[in-house]
């Protein structure tokens, strides 16, 4: 990002006038105008710019995320800012004529070495249904290239540009070579030693072009890290856009990009045509040819002569020399562009063939054999009618089309009179019924449709259709549009076409480890109960974290409370200290947990990109969908005290209700759930890998790289990052009292300090001990004590809400106006009141520390050492000694 001084002196080069470098200032210090959303099919989310220094929105993932990652690593690009504000005025005229004037915010406005500008991002299949819809406002050149003349014409009375991008232009093995290299990119610190560097510079010198996997096996010990690192660095080269990194046997690595062209225009000298190529003929015994519009097989091809067999028996040869003649003046053509240049409709013919039809066939043609070689049909096979009216289908097949074999395949799926027999407006009006009254909200029965039908019919004088001609016309509607008519959406789904990805984008699932993890939540199928006092405490909600690629549990986390930040929270710090890792890309759904300010700024401090996939879209979330049944199905159904039965909830009586047989507490489910996950699963063979998470995980490792520059300490310091904060992220400092942070005051001696007091101060909460908070001062976190610590610690933020609702709840009885204070929850914690209010929220507390306490306990996983020995784990990797008062825990209110 350009200091101020730079921004003066590039606005002074581009010879900007006072409007727009005052437009500019605006831009630059003005927020987005706008709060993406993804929509109903697009992926949103926030990618974190090293560049820019905060989080970028982009609507979709597929379109204006690779925009955003050409951005961040092109060097000719100084700034670029998403959903700028001002919006922009476009005046154009509308397809009806009419005079039209709209404001309009663009994806990007970005600041480049010697122009700047809009940036508008849109897919090819839109920018052609909107420049058919508003040909004024989009339009395409002969170059293919989309323009805006309203927005260029907006942009030129500032120096400007507004520019159109389409989906077209994106280079996907760019792209995909960028979020490949991330990691690298990133790293702001030389990750390679000068001694990896020298080796590696070396073999690539003596090997100019190796490949990726053979450098790979030639530079040991130097791992796969140290070579994306120089590719990284580009000390390095290899052409980003034109092969995936992923694919090492087909990336050439070079030196430089000059030793990279050099060995490229080698490689394209022309290679010379023979005449035969060139007419699509190949000289083989068994190709049949077209010579004077009559089809000739190749029966021999000696040292000077090629022999030629016809379809009347006749036999000749000619010299090599006569036929590349006959070639080369195109007397003699292939069979392929013979058959092309008279009906392209022969391939169709052959592709619609049943294999059934084609079988027939080829019984026909053996029978008819000895006759096309000059013998006369055998008798007793088939009729000699039969046969004959064969062989003449077959000649006519060869003269029309030079295939005989095409005149052999039975018709009979064509045979009979295929014609409808109703009459058109009979046809017009149960056309009319199915889509006007039968696919319609009301869901009316097929029944009740039909009889209106048959009034109406009876009404104009046409025959009436039979009930079952009206069923099947309705079973031949495609059934996704008819059910989102009937259900709406949400029930068409289900029937909704897959997406097919026809064209080469980044996999799914990623490229490798940690390249897109998943979070979700989800209720498990059993009832818990307490350790201590055997009541029952309901089902507990189950996260998980899994890694796309490898499909392997990352981490998991059990609590009662509903899915929260707080739960997101603690299975990212569960995966910190299990593996000392974050994702690169993180993908949730579009809940409130999901959405909060501490969430957001947890994975922006570690550059995580966040994905919010669309609503009611289960299938951008299949893996861990997948996950949640395989847990229930695996482990969960198989416990005393599962839920299956109230999958029919009528038939469960007294005795076989599930409450009835609960034995299972928090902290031991939590105990074993971890180890099916964590053991247990991860060594198990996954069908759509044909191996394990583990052995999916570690071979993704070996092949990408480990990058132990990422690693992420699990210290004191990331689990303050996890704690959640106020709205503004800051609280005043009063004299004499200290930070008041939801309703309670916390003091510490250090603001006492005159020059802090009165001041805005970062802080920080603990949501699973409300006697202590945390605030920043003079550059150190403080621990901070509640004026009720006594009565305070130990509450949960989930049992301080749920008692400020109960006191407001109780006040609003008496008076309009009510004042929460610490004082008041003090006595009502403390109340018989609450006692009695609070209990079922206290004990599933008591039963989370439990968890917490497991948590503690387990030991961190070793990192997977690089292949062909062992690798020491670095020291962000060590696991702090905690005591469970001390350890945070977060769910949702």
């Amino acid at each position: 990002m350009l200091t101020e001084q730079q921004y003066v002196c590039w606005c002074r080069s581009l010879g900007f006038t006072q409007q727009t470098k005052a437009l500019l200032d605006q831009i630059r210090a003005a927020p987005p105008a706008r709060r993406v959303g993804g929509g109903r099919k697009n992926v949103a989310g926030r990618y974190p710019s090293r560049k820019m220094g905060v989080t970028i929105q982009f609507e979709s993932h597929s379109n204006e995320l690779a925009a955003v990652l050409e951005y961040e690593n092109d060097p000719d690009c100084l700034e670029f800012y998403d959903q700028p504000h001002p919006r922009l005025t476009l005046e154009y005229q509308a397809k009806s004529g009419r005079r039209v004037r709209v404001r309009h915010t663009a994806d990007f406005f970005v600041l480049r070495r010697h122009a700047a500008g809009w940036v508008e991002c849109k897919t090819e299949h839109d920018l052609l249904s909107l420049g058919a819809r508003s040909p004024a406002r989009f339009q395409q050149a002969s170059d293919g290239r989309w323009h805006c003349p309203p927005g260029e014409q907006y942009a030129s009375q500032f120096g400007l540009r507004y520019e159109l991008r389409s989906s077209r232009d994106i280079n996907a093995v760019y792209r995909r070579n960028l979020e490949f290299l991330e990691d690298y990119l990133r790293c702001s610190t030389r990750t390679v030693s000068d001694r990896a560097t020298q080796a590696l510079l070396e073999v690539v010198r003596t090997h100019p072009g190796i490949t990726l996997a053979a450098l790979f096996r030639l530079a040991e010990p130097c791992g796969a890290d140290d070579v994306y690192g120089l590719i990284a660095t580009a000390q390095l080269y290899v052409d980003l856009r034109a092969v995936a990194l992923v694919e090492p046997a087909g990336v050439q690595v070079f030196c430089n990009a000059e030793s990279a062209r050099a060995q490229d225009a080698r490689t394209r000298e022309p290679v010379p045509v023979t005449a035969e190529q060139r007419a699509g003929v190949a000289i083989a015994v068994g190709q049949v040819i077209t010579w004077d519009g009559k089809p000739w097989e190749i029966v021999n091809v000696g040292a000077s002569k090629t022999g030629l067999l016809g379809s009347d028996g006749a036999c000749i040869e000619l010299p090599h020399a006569t036929f590349a003649a006959l070639v080369q003046t195109s007397s003699i053509t292939g069979v392929v562009q013979a058959l092309a240049q008279r009906d392209p409709s022969v391939q169709d013919r052959f592709a619609s063939a049943s294999p059934q039809h084609l079988q027939e066939a080829h019984r026909r043609y053996e029978i008819l054999r000895p006759h096309l070689a000059g013998e006369r049909i055998a008798g007793g096979l088939v009729p000699a009618r039969t046969g004959y009216d064969w062989l003449r289908k077959y000649q006519r097949a060869e003269a029309l089309y030079g295939n005989g074999f095409l005149g052999l395949l039975p018709r009979t799926h064509a045979s009979g009179n295929r014609t409808r027999k109703l009459p058109a407006l009979t046809r017009t009006l149960m056309e009319d019924f199915i889509t006007n009254t039968y696919e319609t909200i009301r869901q009316p029965s097929r029944a009740h449709v039909y009889g209106a039908l048959v009034h109406a019919c009876e009404a104009q004088g046409t025959p009436t259709p039979s009930y079952k001609t009206f069923t099947r016309e309705i079973a031949r509607r495609p059934q996704y549009q008819q059910t989102l008519k009937r259900q709406g959406a949400r029930a068409a789904y289900q029937y909704e076409p897959c997406y097919l990805a026809l064209e080469e984008h980044t996999p799914r699932h990623g490229d490798r480890p940690w390249h897109i993890c998943h979070i979700d939540h989800t209720e498990l199928d059993i009832e818990l109960v307490c350790s201590r006092t055997g009541q029952n405490l309901g089902r507990p909600w189950y996260t998980l974290m899994t890694d796309a690629f490898s499909r392997r549990l990352l981490a998991i986390f059990l609590t009662f409370d509903p899915p929260s930040y707080r739960s997101c929270m603690m299975v990212l710090r569960e995966c910190v200290r299990r593996h000392g890792r974050f994702p690169q890309s993180l993908v949730v759904d579009g809940g409130k947990e999901f959405d909060s300010l501490y969430f957001d700024t947890l994975l922006a401090r570690f550059e995580c990109t966040k994905k919010t996939r669309p609503p009611g879209k289960a299938r951008f979330g299949s893996v861990c969908e997948r996950l949640f049944g395989t847990s229930n199905t695996q482990f969960i159904h198989n416990l005393a005290g599962n839920t299956q039965l109230t999958t029919s909830v009528r038939q469960v009586t007294k005795a076989v209700k599930p409450k009835r047989h609960a034995e299972w507490t928090l902290a031991g489910l939590y105990a074993c759930l971890c180890e099916w996950a964590y053991e247990v699963y991860d060594t198990i063979p996954h069908p759509a890998l044909g191996q394990s998470p583990r052995e999916a995980f570690t071979a993704g490792l070996d092949q990408s790289g480990y990058r132990l520059h990422r690693m992420v300490a699990y210290d004191e310091a990331f689990r303050l990052w996890t704690l959640p904060t106020t709205p503004r992220g800051t609280a005043r400092v009063v004299p004499g009292k200290g930070v008041k942070i939801q309703h309670i005051f916390y003091w510490a001696s250090a603001l006492r300090d005159p020059e802090v007091e009165q001041s805005q101060v970062p802080v920080r909460y603990d949501p699973y001990d409300a006697g202590t908070a945390y605030a920043y001062v003079r550059n150190r976190w403080v621990q901070c004590i509640s004026e009720h610590y006594g009565t305070l610690h130990g509450k949960s933020e989930r049992e301080m809400l749920l008692a400020t609702a109960e006191l407001r709840r109780r006040a609003q009885q008496h008076t309009a106006q009510f004042t929460v204070t610490a004082k008041k929850l003090a006595d009502f914690l403390t109340s018989t009141a609450g006692d009695r209010f609070l209990s079922t929220q206290r004990a599933r507390d008591r039963e989370a520390k439990d968890v917490l306490a497991s948590m503690q306990g387990a030991s961190m996983d070793a990192p997977c050492p690089p292949a062909g020995g062992e690798a020491e784990a670095p020291t962000a990797r060590v696991a702090q000694t905690l005591s469970v008062e001390e350890l945070a825990v977060y769910e949702e209110y």
